[in-house]
């Protein structure tokens, strides 16, 4: 198979440099030519590629190399690139900045040169001027396989400062496609873990969205950055396919022994029955609204080809799980923002409880530990695990590469994922008599929760690069 979709990959020095805004903006701008445009997030960003949806009305995707494997990079992108006219991903951090400790890996760099896509590069400008030319000279020769072939002026501070930036850049060989002047600059609201999410802002987010595609339609040279998207070699490669994928996995083994035990006096303790919809597929009810935004596509598209139909529903607003629920999906956001709403809506965290206890598989990433825990701040939560959350000054932030402590709902014990820890709360204690996962850097420590049916941890992973974990978790929502 071969991929052809035209492709750039936007790119800073260093974080802070307006990637975002460039990268949104673009994608806007392309959409609002008519072109169908493919959005995608380097790195296990989750609130960007909600800005990205937002511009091209097509789920935004993330390319992380080290969650997934280099291998996975081109077939991931394809997947999210099909039918598409043109692709644009954004990278993160610096160009060359990956995984602590791991060389190149899972840095835009890496990603583009497995993308075969040419970079365009965002710089801060606003204190230099011809010093910008030995900046982009540096990053255009550190690695011959990396092709910086354009270069975008971020906070430009007036005609004769772009003047002296652009007569500075003649000499370095890549030329200037865009200039946003400093006076432009546009602000997106953020607080502790970054910019504050779409869909607490939906209305907020238009307009910001809006707004950065006029920024850069006004400033860019859109047929400039499409024909260099064009000069894109093809890869070759076929496409990921969630069915494909899961058909290839492992069969997941037979149901195990429940390992540790559940907290004393649950809610409920019914003999639960098996609900199912119509036609045999098993219901995944997965979080969704303001205070779960953290999910990567690929994972309901693996549950759905593993047979579960996935319902989203928000905790904040539905005071029922849906219709045939057996098995729940719960992964980040900010629970932390919204625990006295979650604390009032007594009957879904009831709802929750009484599932979890009744054995059902419940799979929760670090604000799903937070929204199962005891207690949140103070806040009553659904009281499924005997821990306190609470918010903590310490960001916790970065890679880890883990092993199934425990046989559970996701994982026999001993299978080995790798996955990314981003927060600011702590809970005590910090993993159960059955831990979730053993984890390697910063220092080796378990942590984590499984209980029953409940895979309850901080870190988030990515399904694809184990499709398994799926598999699994839908052939124990038809035997739980």
């Amino acid at each position: 198979m071969v991929i052809s979709v035209p492709r750039l990959v936007i790119a800073a020095p260093s974080s802070g440099s307006g990637k975002t805004t460039v990268a949104t903006g673009l994608m806007a701008a392309f959409a609002s030519r008519g072109l169908a445009v493919s959005p995608h997030k380097v790195g296990p960003d989750y609130i960007d590629p909600g800005y990205h949806a937002l511009a091209t009305g097509r789920v935004g995707r993330n390319l992380d190399a080290y969650l997934c494997g280099t291998e996975l990079i081109a077939p991931l992108f394809a997947h999210g690139a099909r039918g598409c006219d043109l692709a644009v991903v954004e990278g993160v951090m610096g160009l060359y900045d990956g995984a602590a400790g791991e060389g190149e890996l899972a840095s835009t760099a890496q990603v583009a040169k497995l993308l075969r896509a040419p970079v365009v590069l965002v710089v801060d400008a606003s204190s230099q001027s011809r010093s910008v030319a030995a900046l982009v000279h540096g990053f255009a020769s550190w690695d011959p396989e990396v092709r910086v072939a354009g270069v975008i002026l971020n906070k430009v501070g007036s005609s004769r400062h772009e003047e002296m930036l652009r007569e500075a850049l003649d000499e370095s060989g890549v030329p200037v496609l865009g200039v946003l002047r400093r006076a432009a600059q546009l602000g997106t609201p953020s607080r502790h873990l970054g910019l504050v999410p779409v869909a607490e802002r939906h209305a907020a987010a238009v307009d910001s969205v809006a707004a950065m595609a006029s920024q850069v339609r006004e400033g860019c040279d859109l047929d400039g950055l499409l024909a260099l998207a064009r000069s894109a070699p093809a890869l070759s490669g076929a496409a990921w396919d969630a069915a494909a994928a899961v058909v290839s996995s492992p069969p997941p083994p037979l149901p195990v022994p429940t390992l540790g035990a559940a907290p004393p006096d649950p809610p409920h303790r019914p003999e639960r029955p098996r609900p199912q919809t119509p036609d045999g597929l098993r219901v995944v009810a997965v979080a969704g609204g303001a205070a779960f935004t953290f999910s990567y596509a690929e994972h309901a598209e693996l549950l759905t080809a593993a047979g579960a139909e996935v319902v989203t529903f928000d905790p904040l607003r539905d005071e029922q799980l849906p219709d045939g629920t057996c098995g729940l999906v719960i992964g980040g956001g900010f629970p932390e923002v919204y625990a006295p709403e979650l604390s009032a809506n007594e009957p879904l965290r009831k709802a929750v409880a009484e599932l979890a206890f009744g054995g059902a598989p419940v799979a929760a990433e670090c604000a799903g530990l937070l929204y199962l825990s005891r207690e949140l701040d103070g806040q009553p939560m659904c009281g499924v695990l005997d821990v306190s959350a609470r918010m903590s000054e310490r960001l916790t932030l970065g890679y880890r590469d883990a092993v199934a402590v425990s046989d559970s709902a996701l994982a026999v014990a001993g299978t080995r994922m790798r996955g990314h820890e981003f927060h600011r709360t702590v809970v005590e204690p910090g993993a159960g008599a059955a831990p979730a996962w053993g984890v390697r850097a910063p220092e080796r420590r378990v942590e984590g929760f499984v209980q029953q049916g409940v895979h309850a941890s901080y870190l988030h992973t990515h399904w694809a690069s184990q499709p398994g974990v799926a598999r699994r978790f839908v052939e124990r929502c038809r035997t739980s």
